[in-house]
């Protein structure tokens, strides 16, 4: 019994060690951004005009591992990544096609991954910038070595928001978005951020200034709220500069006054809810909810809305002196990804 005694004693004293060296790894290889940073901003070639129509097309590529026929263990479904690169590479081809299909001005992109074992370690920042012919600015939203749950483990991670545009920025910076994920938690656990690009509008002394987005997801709730007051007061503060403003990208919040899909009564993720009065004034919501923006992956696509949940929570929030002209969601039956991606055109008021 001694012996027996002794020798799990040495095991359970070898599984906590080893628990103590992985925690240890996590807090110093942990991804500790600053409040704000600065970027390389694109050199472009394009200067903006008042008298230009511009576009804005957001998309959350889901990393090109969930498109129709997938489901997520966060969303309900039981899957953890693609079963294949095949997928990932036919996944982002087909999104490849859908931007080059439907060009725009700037290209506001979310779930974008550098080097992740969930899409096969293909940098698709590299791999959508030679393709479009365009140059990009990156912030990283997710940064994690090794990301330990659930079994098999997620592993590393590194993902986040891509603005891509020929248009010349003055500056780019990534903001610090608040993290309700408290520590150990946090350490495997995504930080997310604001994009922001700035541009001179040619023949004024006003700024274009667009955030990309991809607010929180997977949080009880407060999370969401934290994150969309911090982008109110920037939005606040370059409207009183005299500047335009545009803020774009996966809410993960369906926006008041948008077309309610059916509820499914399915168990799985559900979105919160953005108010008109989450935004400031002078400022309105941007989207189009002909069709659904995001569908829930607790299991695979269906095609039918009454047997998928669906919901709008991509799209624009823009100041006053932008004038939309169109918003629309470009409906691919989800082929490529878990989400639509939206398109936008606006002139720059005078």
């Amino acid at each position: 019994m001694k012996k027996l005694s002794k020798i799990i004693g040495s095991i359970v004293a070898v599984v906590l060690i080893l628990l103590l060296v992985f925690v240890l790894f996590l807090s110093i290889n942990e991804y500790k951004p600053k409040e704000v940073e600065q970027l390389t901003p694109i050199s472009g070639h394009k200067k903006i005009s008042q008298d230009d129509l511009m576009s804005l097309l957001s998309f959350n590529i889901g990393y090109a591992g969930l498109s129709d026929s997938e489901d997520f263990f966060m969303d309900g479904g039981k899957k953890i990544e693609p079963a294949t690169k095949q997928l990932v590479e036919e996944n982002l081809e087909g999104i490849t096609d859908v931007l080059q299909d439907n060009p725009a001005d700037v290209y506001l992109l979310q779930e974008v991954d550098h080097d992740s074992k969930r899409s096969k370690y293909i940098n698709q920042e590299d791999y959508l910038t030679e393709k479009l012919g365009m140059d990009s600015v990156f912030a990283y939203n997710f940064n994690v070595p090794y990301v330990p749950f659930p079994l098999p483990p997620i592993g590393r991670v590194e993902s986040g928001i891509m603005t891509m545009t020929d248009f010349e920025m003055t500056s780019a910076s990534r903001i610090a978005l608040p993290n309700p994920f408290k520590w150990p938690i946090s350490m495997a656990n995504l930080k997310r951020a604001l994009l922001e690009t700035r541009y001179e509008v040619e023949g004024t002394d006003k700024e274009l200034v667009i955030y990309n987005l991809h607010l929180e997801a997977y949080d009880n709730g407060d999370g969401k709220v934290e994150q969309s007051k911090l982008l109110k007061k920037y939005l606040e503060q370059e409207y009183k500069k005299g500047n335009y403003v545009i803020a774009g990208g996966d809410f993960n919040q369906v926006f008041e006054g948008s077309h309610v899909f059916p509820d499914t009564k399915q168990e799985g993720w559900h979105p919160g809810n953005l108010e008109k009065t989450d935004i400031p004034a002078h400022f309105t919501f941007a989207f189009d909810d002909e069709y659904p923006t995001v569908r829930v992956l607790n299991h695979e696509y269906t095609g039918d809305y009454n047997t998928s949940q669906v919901y709008v929570i991509d799209g624009f929030i823009v100041s006053d002196n932008v004038n939309v002209k169109e918003v629309s969601v470009l409906n691919q039956n989800f082929r490529y990804s878990d989400h639509h991606p939206v398109k936008m055109e606006v002139e720059l008021g005078k």
